[in-house]
């Protein structure tokens, strides 16, 4: 089964497709037990980096005027996925959007992209087509990359601040404008429509997943591969390696580094190939500071932790003695940001030390590694 289709599917293509979503076999209360426990026999899980059961999020927001958020934001630079979702396939993501709403009783749903995404005209055509029985409003969220974790988007749709609002009380429980609110990503919401689209044994056995591959490989982009791909089958998917390969980053700028393609996917859908001829640590000092610089600087560890610990990377690659330094600072972000901001850039600095130790070594005995010896 493929998610994507090979061009845009207005609503009539979308039905030849996929097919109509069965409401008769959901109408009433017991309908909805029945749209949860399918989701639940799917084995479901969010698409937007947590994995986090979906059957189980859908329960925690059932109530009384509860509302459903869809996340097509994709604040990470490494993920395009749900970008082309919405740019090829909008009602694939809007029946689940629908789906989503009758599950949990909710009256209102908010489908979230950046403000000037290009998937704009794509979804205002799609919702031009249909009569949906919630009805969808889209929100326009600031191009900021915290702006896409799920209470930010809550914050914003309530108060108009895309910052995250902390870990408690989450969107279940008191969410847009104090209603239990349900955010999903739209990829995951995608996926809650096939589930009842093709019934959850036939989608367990049929299922692909989308994933961003960019950097060293041949056909870089969005490709879809089996639930649980090597890192080797998901480069093989993209065209193979365009050149000799370093490392790979998995999950995003808050991923991780390896060497090691026998491993699986993990975090976020999206993974980049350094080529062997880039200084790692090098890169990475440019996404840690990239990482300081759209924190939300609301709490300690993004206002001070962030940009020590990518000044000290930056100062690393100089030749700088601060392997020291970063070893005792990275611990003490993990776990007590407001969002897991911080958890992804001690995350991804962590693992670049690790993956990229005789680099480092070079760059603090001189300041340039192997690959930056021939650098004027």
């Amino acid at each position: 089964m493929s998610t994507l289709p090979p061009h845009r599917l207005d609503l009539a293509g979308h039905r030849r497709r996929n097919g109509v979503v069965p409401w008769v076999a959901y109408h009433g209360d017991g309908g909805r037990d029945r749209l949860i426990e399918a989701v639940e026999a799917a084995g479901l899980r969010g698409r937007g980096g947590g994995g986090f059961p979906t059957a189980v999020k859908l329960r925690a927001a059932r109530a009384r005027r509860s509302i459903v958020v869809a996340n097509g934001c994709e604040g990470d630079p490494l993920s395009q996925k749900d970008a082309v979702l919405l740019a090829l396939s909008p009602h694939l993501v809007l029946d689940g959007l629908q789906l989503a709403a009758h599950a949990i009783g909710a009256t209102e749903a908010v489908l979230c992209v950046h403000a000037g995404s290009p998937v704009l005209p794509s979804v205002a055509a799609a919702l031009a087509e249909r009569d949906d029985r919630v009805p969808v409003r889209v929100a326009e969220v600031p191009q900021r990359y915290v702006a896409s974790e799920e209470t930010a988007l809550v914050h914003y749709l309530t108060a108009g601040d895309a910052r995250p609002l902390g870990k408690w009380p989450r969107p279940a429980e008191r969410g847009v404008r104090g209603r239990p609110t349900l955010v999903d990503n739209v990829d995951t919401l995608a996926q809650l429509a096939l589930v009842v689209l093709l019934g959850p044994q036939h989608y367990r056995a049929a299922r692909t997943d989308l994933v961003t591959v960019t950097g060293a490989v041949r056909r870089p982009g969005v490709v879809e591969v089996a639930p649980g791909a090597s890192i080797a089958a998901t480069l093989a998917a993209a065209g193979g390696e365009a050149e000799p390969v370093q490392a790979v980053l998995v999950g995003g700028y808050g991923g991780t580094w390896t060497s090691d393609l026998r491993g699986g996917l993990s975090g976020i859908a999206a993974v980049y190939v350094l080529p062997a001829r880039a200084c790692g640590p090098a890169y990475t000092a440019g996404v840690l500071a990239f990482l300081a610089a759209e924190s939300a600087r609301q709490c300690g560890p993004c206002m001070f932790g962030l940009p020590a610990i990518a000044a000290d990377f930056a100062e690393l690659v100089r030749g700088g003695p601060s392997a020291t330094r970063l070893a005792h600072r990275i611990p003490l972000l993990t776990g007590r940001g407001a969002c897991a901001h911080p958890d992804g850039a001690a995350r991804l600095a962590a693992s670049a030390l690790r993956t990229f130790d005789a680099d480092v070594a070079a760059h603090l005995a001189g300041g340039r590694c192997r690959v930056l010896e021939g650098v004027a």
